[in-house]
């Protein structure tokens, strides 16, 4: 299986707290694994470094075969665009803009044009079951329906590697329900998805869960 995420012994310090340490780890290409652990384990530093919005203090990380500390920040920018969709507990929509707008504006840096982006935006709010929502604003929307306009504008790029960060915590449990289907659908056809939760209920669903304590891997099952 071709790796789309390789971690090898990358920690991370921030004005000389570890806040990870040795971490090895690989994701191969059409995964479903989740990142699993309480709050100060060390997931969001793996998030922000498998996202390459943060780089190691030493160590090498590797997203879809690129080397991260090679790259310039432009470079990056671009890798992000191209490769990496992200799906955060806050939905982090424009409220004055409408769903299909929303969905759009994730391809803004991928030099795709206006009305492609808006036929491309349409497809992926019809493929998240929204397809009767494309004029709605994020306040006429459920919350279970505002994270799958998240999740569309996410994929709406055709990304390598999804990441979503506690996806289901702004959620009540049916919602939540609706949008793993979602994400166990999107890895079913072909989307690397990694899922980053401290919800045990969340990481008993998932094939694969790697858990992290104290900026450590301390299992991967």
């Amino acid at each position: 299986m071709t790796p789309v995420v390789e971690l090898r012994e990358v920690g991370r310090e921030y004005q000389g707290v570890v806040a990870l340490r040795d971490v090895s780890l690989t994701i191969g290409r059409g995964e479903l694994v989740g990142i699993v652990g309480p709050s100060g384990s060390g997931k969001s530093t793996m998030l922000n470094l498998i996202g390459t919005l943060d780089r190691p203090t030493r160590g090498e990380v590797r997203i879809d075969g690129h080397a991260v500390r090679e790259l310039s920040d432009r470079a990056l920018s671009a890798l992000r665009a191209s490769v990496i969709g992200f799906v955060f507990q806050q939905f982090h929509l424009s409220t004055g803009m409408s769903t299909v707008d929303n969905v759009a504006d994730g391809l803004l840096y991928a030099g795709v044009g206006v009305g492609q982006r808006r036929r491309r935006a349409v497809e992926a709010l019809k493929a998240v079951g929204l397809g009767h929502r494309l004029t709605h604003r994020p306040h006429e929307l459920s919350g279970g329906e505002r994270q799958r306009v998240a999740i569309a504008r996410a994929v709406v790029g055709r990304p390598a590697l999804l990441l979503a960060d506690e996806p289901t915590g702004n959620l009540d449990s049916k919602s939540g329900e609706g949008v793993l289907r979602l994400l166990r659908s999107l890895h079913e056809a072909g989307t690397t998805v990694l899922v980053i939760t401290h919800d045990q209920e969340v990481a008993a669903t998932l094939p694969r869960r790697v858990d992290v304590r104290d900026g450590r891997v301390v299992g991967d099952a």
